[in-house]
C-alpha cells in the first residue's frame, strides 16, 4: 500500500509518500480500506519533530479516517461486517491506504453523511465531547469561549456547545472568519483576537462574570488571560500548545475563583477510555448530526499524493473546517 512517512522533520516538504507492506490486524483490531484521513494540528506537530507517535504506533500521521471495513484479526466482537463504512479513531497511522485499529475506536458512519467527509469527524467529535461534556462538565445556559473557532477542533466545538444549550463566545484572526464564526455556526459572541480583548469581550457578555468554560488550542500565551477570563467556579480545558508550552500562573487568581485548570490529550489515551469515549460520542453526537445541528465543515480535499499541498495550505492558517487527504 501507499503511506505517508515524514523522511525529514520541519516542513511540509519532509513529507513522503512510499510503499510499505499493507498492515496485518492483532488481537482485537479490524483492518479499514481508507477512503479518507483527516489532517490535524497534532500531525503537524508530528511533522515538525515535537510530537511523537506513542510507542508502539505506527509513525505514519493521521488520527482519523473513514473507509470501508476490509478484515478482523483474532478475537474480535464482531458489531461489523466486512464493507461497512466506518469511521475510526487511531493513534497513528491514518495517512496510508490501509489502517488496523482496535475495535472499540471504530464507528459506523452517522446517517446522512457521505465517507469522506465523514473522515472530519472521529478525532474532532471525540475531543470536543470528550473535553467539553465529559470533563468540563459543561451545562446548558452556561457561556463557554472557545479559541480558534473556524478550525476543525473549533467548528465542531460551536456547534456541540450550542447544540447542548450553551452560550458561545469564539475567537478567531480575522474579520472574515469572525463573520464566518457569527453567521454560519452561530456563535453569540464573536471576537478578533488581533483587534480585540478576549477577556474584556467575555466579561461584556456575561455582565462581568466571565466564561464558565474556555476550550483552549493555544496553550502559554493565552494561559494568564485564560484565568482572568475564567468565572467564579469556572474550567480552563487546555488542549493544545499552539502558544507554548511553559507560562507563569496567578495562582492566588486561580484561588479566588475557584477555578480549575485541567490538561488533556486524547492521542495517548489507553484504547479502554477511547472506546469509552467513541461509545459516547455514537450515544449522542451522531444523533446531532442526524437531525442538522452539528454539521461536518471540510474545506478542502487533497489526494494522499498531494499531502504536501495539503500540508502547506493546512499551514496557510486560511482553511475553515477540516483539510482531508484522500486515496
Amino acid at each position: 500500500m501507499k503511506a505517508v512517512y515524514i523522511a525529514e522533520p520541519g516542513g511540509p516538504e519532509g513529507l513522503e509518500v512510499r510503499d510499505v507492506s499493507d498492515p496485518v490486524p492483532g488481537t482485537g483490531e479490524v483492518l479499514i480500506d481508507v477512503v479518507a484521513a483527516g489532517i490535524n494540528r497534532a500531525d503537524v506537530q508530528q511533522r515538525r519533530g515535537f510530537y511523537p507517535p506513542p510507542p508502539g504506533v505506527s509513525e505514519v500521521p493521521g488520527l482519523e479516517v473513514s473507509g470501508r471495513i476490509a478484515g478482523f484479526g483474532p478475537d474480535v466482537v464482531r458489531p461489523f461486517s466486512v464493507g461497512d463504512r466506518v469511521v475510526a479513531l487511531l493513534a497513528g497511522g491514518g495517512y496510508a491506504e490501509k489502517v488496523a485499529v482496535p475495535a472499540e475506536q471504530v464507528l459506523r458512519v452517522p446517517e446522512g453523511v457521505d465517507l469522506v467527509t465523514a473522515a472530519s469527524l472521529p478525532e474532532t467529535a471525540a475531543t470536543v465531547y470528550s473535553n467539553l461534556v465529559m470533563t468540563a462538565q459543561l451545562q446548558a445556559g452556561e457561556l463557554v469561549l472557545i479559541h480558534g473557532a473556524t478550525g476543525g477542533i473549533g467548528t465542531m466545538a460551536v456547534q456541540m456547545a450550542k447544540a447542548f444549550g450553551a452560550r458561545v463566545a469564539a475567537t478567531a484572526g480575522s474579520e472574515e472568519k469572525v463573520s464566518t464564526a457569527r453567521a454560519f455556526l452561530g456563535v453569540d459572541v464573536a471576537i478578533n483576537y488581533n483587534e480585540q480583548d478576549f477577556v474584556e469581550a467575555v466579561r461584556n457578555a456575561s455582565g462581568g462574570r466571565g466564561a464558565d468554560v474556555i476550550l483552549d488550542v493555544v496553550g502559554a500565551k493565552y494561559l494568564e488571560r485564560n484565568v482572568e477570563a475564567l468565572a467564579p467556579y469556572g474550567r480552563l480545558i487546555i488542549i493544545g500548545l499552539q502558544g507554548g508550552a511553559k507560562a507563569e500562573l496567578n495562582i492566588g487568581l486561580l484561588l479566588n475563583k475557584r477555578a480549575a485548570i485541567i490538561g488533556t490529550a486524547l492521542r495517548p489515551r489507553p484504547v479502554e477510555e477511547k472506546g469509552i469515549i467513541m461509545a459516547a460520542v455514537r450515544e449522542h453526537v451522531w444523533p446531532l448530526i442526524k437531525d442538522g445541528r452539528i454539521k461536518p465543515l471540510v474545506d478542502r480535499t487533497f489526494r494522499l499524493a498531494d499531502v504536501q499541498s495539503a500540508h502547506e495550505y493546512f499551514d496557510s492558517g486560511e482553511h475553515v473546517g477540516k483539510v482531508l487527504l484522500t486515496t
